[in-house]
């Protein structure tokens, strides 16, 4: 799919493509990732040429992040909206029609996600949930998890690793799977684990006031105020290119 690039990342702020896309590919047995585009995504595909090819060879993007797409709207006069990457695997969980592997965080977590997705879909109790071991994204056994998938053959397959490290993750195993499409949402396993581990979803008061990214920081600051530092020294020569390219439409 050819998105339009925005700050060099292809995304699709349509929802409705969006949903198009992944359920075609799933439709079809066709293989693919998709990338949740946020601050710290976007300063490493804009200051490494390798990731930039890893995130921009998606099935598709979505903008993760609220602020970034009134930031991008701005500039384009465009009504842009994000389409969180949380939102989405609610959606598609609470969809109870698609086969579905979860891969990677801890133990304690997985078995919090399944008891507490298996209320939504019961089906999911026998889905496959597997952890990762912990290694360099360089290192792992792509054939071999490949094979594990292949043989469960789900059509969705969640993958926990963090960014940036799930993208090129996904990017790796791609060419081993059969069939099923991959999303790099991190945290949200966390978000749906039902208490379990440490990291969880901003109140609903600062998601509607578009503060995620600041519940994000004071919970992990060591993790995350680092990456929106380096997102903010990056972000005027971005924003100056973005608005000179349009300018140039």
């Amino acid at each position: 799919m050819s998105e339009t690039l925005y700050f060099n990342v292809r995304i699709q702020f349509e929802k409705e493509l969006v949903d198009k896309t992944i359920q075609e590919a799933i439709r079809d047995g066709r293989v693919g990732y998709v990338c949740a585009v946020e601050s710290n995504n976007l300063t490493v595909a804009n200051t490494n040429p390798d990731f930039l090819k890893v995130v921009n060879g998606a099935l598709v993007n979505i903008c993760d992040g609220s602020n970034l797409a009134k930031v991008l709207g701005k500039i384009h006069i465009q009504p842009f909206t994000s389409y969180i990457g949380a939102d989405l695997f609610t959606k598609y969980v609470h969809m109870c029609r698609y086969r579905q592997y979860f891969l990677g965080n801890t133990q304690e977590v997985l078995d919090g996600l399944k008891e507490n997705l298996s209320k939504v879909d019961p089906k999911i109790q026998n889905m496959c949930f597997e952890t990762l071991p912990f290694r360099k994204v360089d290192e792992f056994d792509y054939q071999g998890i490949a094979e594990k998938i292949n043989a469960d053959a789900p059509d969705i397959i969640w993958v926990s690793l963090g960014a940036p490290k799930q993208e090129i993750f996904m990017s790796k195993l791609q060419p081993y799977l059969k069939r099923g499409v991959m999303f790099g949402f991190g945290a949200i396993f966390n978000f749906n684990a039902g208490g379990a581990g440490q990291v969880r979803r901003a109140p609903q008061w600062m998601l509607t006031l578009r503060l995620e990214w600041l519940y994000r920081a004071l919970e992990e600051p060591k993790k995350n105020v680092p990456r929106y530092y380096h997102f903010l020294q990056i972000l005027p020569r971005l924003i100056k290119e973005e608005k000179l390219r349009v300018s140039h439409q």
